[in-house]
């Protein structure tokens, strides 16, 4: 019996005192063999379309800052996010990305890399982000403040969003099907209908929560120079 709501976010399930639930981030790695067996196949073709779209999509973002081979980290970001995202909506598999200790070790070191390179090599392109364009002097030191908090703020931002997400849509899932034996046989069928919907969406948040995640922290690094 469930004690807790936020328990099937639990990660402390065990097998012989050992931690297992994160190894679910590893299965995403099961996906890509099957590329391998006949080439090309369908698979080989729906995938390598989304990433050369993304490829193209980053590049724009990059504009001066593209070099080649600058968009493979994004496009690897967003294949793990969307994997995990979508591991999480099966049964009895633990949904990784509805924790800040994963969300926040992808957006945290990726913004920190960001403002070191930015502030080592371009200081003064940094210092110009801080003070908009027609800012008046005497909202100068306002702005900059401004500024400082929204700078470094973003990897939790990234994080948070990415997390309340996940567990918004699991969350409900979890409220309705637990109204489930109390409910008349025709409430049933709604039910199922209306969960059936809210999977829909859940799978429509995996690929955008993943998509948004990329973009951003690509317009992130596009400001460093």
């Amino acid at each position: 019996m469930m004690t807790n709501l936020f328990s099937i976010f639990d990660p402390s399930t065990n097998i012989f005192n050992l931690s297992i639930n994160w190894l679910s981030t590893t299965l995403g790695i099961l996906f890509m063999p099957y590329m391998f067996w006949l080439i090309p196949n369908r698979y080989n073709f729906f995938w390598n379309f989304i990433l050369l779209k993304l490829h193209n999509e980053f590049k724009t973002l990059l504009k001066n800052n593209y070099f080649q081979g600058s968009t493979f980290i994004f496009i690897s970001m967003f294949s793990f996010i969307l994997f995990n995202n979508f591991l999480g909506l099966f049964p009895y598999i633990f949904t990784s990305t509805s924790h800040l200790t994963l969300s926040l070790s992808i957006s945290l070191p990726l913004w920190l890399s960001f403002m070191i390179y930015g502030w080592i090599n371009n200081s003064q392109h940094m210092f110009i982000h801080m003070i908009p364009q027609g800012t008046p002097p005497i909202l100068m030191p306002f702005m900059v403040l401004i500024e400082t908090i929204s700078n470094i703020i973003r990897p939790g931002t990234l994080a948070v969003r990415l997390t309340a997400n996940m567990i918004a849509g699991h969350l409900l899932m979890t409220l309705l099907s637990s109204t489930g034996p109390s409910m008349s046989n025709y409430l049933i069928i709604i039910l199922i209908f209306i969960q059936i919907l809210l999977m829909i969406l859940e799978s429509a948040v995996a690929i955008i929560q993943s998509y948004v995640i990329t973009i951003l922290s690509t317009l992130y690094s596009s400001e460093v120079n």
